[in-house]
């Protein structure tokens, strides 16, 4: 588009400029004349040989630019109608934007008047003790159309986020009697994804079960907003086990996703189900998440579980599980870290460490000490002094004679010392 504008422009100073190139063609025609009317003798020969020379020499090389462009009519008109056609398609464009700016100013305008009306209907209806037929009555009429459908269940979305109890199960019944589940129902089984979106989201809060295989089918959809969607009307609409979708995900579930379902579950309280029956998923994500989720809500009966996950072949979900050991407080999960200590990265070491000091226990004193000895990373080593001092007494009492013995191992003191400082811990 921007390179045939570009042309037409052009297009358009070569014709602006022709006009002014025939009159100075023309002018260089009368000097040229002019001088010509005065020839001397002796150089009257050598101009008949040049103007020999140039007729020869503009035979070959063709007509001028200038003279194609004058002999050619048809390509004039033909620019000059593109031209037009151009100038008229850019009125006509900037026509239909005022338009369509009017007439969304105008739609705004005029929902939000809408707005305040239908709320005001709808909290007469919940909230009037005696006859609401009124009330109901003019719901009636403004169901009638479709443009003031969508905005009453707008309304009666934004109400039930804050209702509870009998006001909310009454909020759903006038969704039913007015017939506005269609309308969700039509947006959820819709080709546009941005109608899926609006219809999961109008059935989730009106607990409206009747698309639930629909909206599992968007659980693996490749828009990640669907996808997204999807996972909170399936925990909205979830009773007993919120996560149930976690069952059927093979897309990956990322971090954002799960916060935000996070998120959902702790705002209303929902039932929070055992994560470790989705330790052994075949999607990564789902296991990290389950891992994740069981260490937040401190559910140490999975503990076998957790431990099953020592030898996954996945290293992040091996270093997840370690960190989890010591967030759950997995005491019996001590011998089998240190026995897998020596076989695993240092990313993992780390972890490993890191459970120990959450979880000190003096009988695992030498074994810290192995680490001090033998590792060369002063973090690993920083780690392991920490797990021997959060041992209390045994564990200060080694690192002190460690530190005033006279051993060859020069950084003893200086990392025991930092340890120790309660400045710094």
């Amino acid at each position: 588009m921007a390179r045939a504008y570009r042309n037409i422009w052009l297009i358009m100073v070569v014709i602006l400029l022709a006009p002014t190139t025939r009159i100075f063609a023309g002018s260089t025609d009368k000097m040229v004349s002019v001088e010509s009317t005065v020839v001397w003798p002796q150089e009257q020969e050598d101009e008949s040989s040049l103007d020999v020379a140039q007729e020869e020499s503009s035979n070959r090389a063709g007509p001028t630019l200038l003279e194609r462009f004058d002999k050619s009519p048809v390509f004039i008109t033909v620019l000059y109608a593109v031209i037009g056609y151009s100038i008229l398609t850019l009125l006509f464009l900037l026509i239909f934007i005022l338009l369509n700016r009017r007439r969304m100013y105008r739609e705004a305008q005029q929902k939000e008047e809408l707005k305040e009306k239908y709320q005001e209907i709808l909290m007469e209806y919940l909230f009037e003790e005696q006859d609401s037929s009124g009330s109901l009555q003019a719901l009636n009429e403004v169901a009638s159309n479709p443009f003031n459908r969508q905005i009453l269940i707008d309304q009666m979305i934004d109400l039930s986020i804050n209702l509870k109890g009998e006001i909310k199960e009454k909020t759903r019944g006038l969704y039913l009697e007015l017939g506005l589940d269609k309308d969700s129902l039509e947006k959820a089984y819709s080709k546009k994804w941005h109608k899926n979106v609006k219809g999961f989201r109008e059935l989730a809060f009106m607990n409206i079960r009747d698309a639930v295989d629909r909206i599992m089918e968007c659980l693996n959809s490749n828009n990640e907003i669907v996808r997204m969607e999807a996972q909170i009307a399936m925990v909205r609409l979830s009773d007993e086990n919120p996560y149930r979708f976690l069952d059927f995900m093979e897309k990956p579930f990322s971090v954002w996703e799960q916060l935000t379902l996070h998120e959902l579950v702790i705002q209303h309280e929902l039932p929070v189900p055992p994560f470790k029956q989705w330790f052994e998923s075949q999607n990564l994500s789902v296991v990290l998440f389950a891992l994740e989720m069981a260490a937040w809500f401190k559910q140490s009966d999975a503990g076998q579980e957790v431990m099953a996950l020592f030898d996954h072949q996945d290293e992040v979900v091996r270093r997840t599980a370690f960190r989890v050991a010591g967030e759950i407080e997995l005491f019996e999960a001590l011998p089998v870290l240190r026995e897998r200590y020596r076989d695993e990265d240092y990313l993992n070491r780390m972890e490993i460490l890191k459970t120990f000091v959450n979880l000190p226990d003096a009988a695992y004193l030498d074994f810290l000490k192995s680490v001090l000895d033998t590792e060369d990373d002063v973090q690993l080593q920083i780690l392991a002094t920490k797990a021997m001092e959060n041992t209390d007494e045994p564990g200060i009492s080694m690192l002190i004679k460690l530190m005033k013995s006279k051993s060859e191992y020069k950084n003893y003191q200086i990392i025991i010392r930092h340890v120790l400082d309660g400045r710094i811990y």
